[in-house]
């Protein structure tokens, strides 16, 4: 149980789900007064990129060179890392929900946490752990302020907002998700 606490240090793990906890509260202080109106995605998906984002920062040690001689297999730990990023960004948006406004349906909330994580592992192989928030913060953008883009790729580019129904969507999302999580398990992040 003892590296089980060294690791969760290493990785900012108590700092992260501060960060986690506080927006969550700000999402629910904030939108009391929706909570009998519609869905309101685009909040949602603010408050998933906010907390995979806040959580990518310890896809990274502190030591790359320490992580990468170490006599363990970072290969689960890693891919169970990533797993445990999406469930409780997810677990704390349902508890947000479960406790006042209405801000989108559950299964969109498993969808984008699980197409937000696998960008987030994608941004910390690419660029490194300290940019990992990068890629999950740049699709967000680009899907609430970019151009509606026509057919398929509309459905791609815009996987986050459309409903989960919507096969393309759903199936970007998820290749998002098992493609980050393969590449980050097996190479780390980027030294």
């Amino acid at each position: 149980m003892r590296w089980l606490l060294l690791y969760a240090y290493s990785r900012q793990v108590p700092t992260s789900a501060a960060a986690v906890t506080l927006v969550g509260l700000a999402v629910w202080a904030l939108d009391q007064d929706s909570g009998k109106g519609p869905a309101q995605v685009w909040i949602a998906l603010l408050f998933l990129t906010a907390s995979v984002a806040a959580a990518s920062i310890g896809l990274g040690g502190q030591d790359a060179a320490l992580d990468r001689t170490a006599a363990i297999r970072w290969m689960p730990r890693r891919a169970a890392h990533l797993l445990l990023i999406g469930a409780v960004a997810g677990a704390a948006l349902l508890a947000v929900q479960a406790a006042g406004p209405n801000l989108a349906p559950a299964a969109l909330v498993v969808r984008d946490s699980a197409g937000l994580v696998g960008l987030a592992a994608l941004g910390a192989v690419l660029c490194g752990a300290p940019f990992a928030w990068a890629l999950p913060t740049a699709w967000l953008g680009f899907t609430l302020l970019g151009p509606a883009l026509p057919g398929i790729a509309g459905e791609v580019a815009g996987w986050m907002i459309l409903l989960p129904a919507t096969t393309a969507s759903t199936a970007t999302a998820w290749a998002l998700f098992a493609t980050g999580t393969l590449l980050y398990a097996v190479a780390g992040p980027r030294r």
